[in-house]
């Protein structure tokens, strides 16, 4: 029996090796996204970056305060601290409240920039750097504007990051 010879079609030919390569790179294309997914190293950047905007968050409240509208301020320094700062704003509320109300002050903080310092993911603490520009405003004379540094201790509770200390950053050179 003699043998046919078929010629083969140079475009199917083409076609199966540019389908081989597609199917071979979706595959590792899909590999990969689901590694990066699961990776640790991403979950901790998304927690870094969570307990960063809560900070941030929780010192330009801390730093901000109506005397118009001091009930919402006061209920904000409450809902962003956690502990025992929590427990000495709640405690001395009244007192404050009464302050500032004499004062008739306005303050208001922008955050210029902030950075996670520590991050301990497990225990759920955190400690964070932010520069603010506070602008306060009393009821005679110019603005006052100063810049600032603070730095906040973070816990994560159940409704998230919140401050559990906030204290000023040191300034100037330290070393002897």
């Amino acid at each position: 029996m003699a043998r046919v010879r078929t010629a083969r079609n140079p475009l199917v030919t083409v076609g199966v090796a540019l389908t081989v390569a597609a199917a071979a790179g979706a595959g590792w294309g899909g590999w990969s996204w689901y590694g990066a997914a699961h990776d640790d190293s991403a979950a901790y950047a998304q927690t870094r970056d969570d307990a960063l905007a809560a900070g941030e968050q929780a010192v330009q409240n801390m730093n901000t305060l109506d005397h118009q509208n001091l009930r919402k301020g006061l209920d904000s320094w409450e809902d962003s601290t956690t502990g025992d700062l929590h427990q000495q704003l709640v405690a001395g509320r009244t007192e404050f409240e009464k302050q500032i109300q004499q004062a008739k002050t306005v303050s208001t903080a922008r955050v210029l920039s902030g950075a996670v310092t520590e991050l301990d993911d497990r225990t759920g603490k955190a400690a964070v750097m932010v520069a603010l520009r506070i602008t306060v405003t009393a009821p005679k004379g110019k603005p006052a504007v100063k810049e600032s540094r603070m730095l906040g201790q973070l816990t994560r509770t159940s409704e998230g990051w919140k401050l559990s200390a906030l204290g000023q950053a040191p300034v100037g050179n330290t070393a002897g």
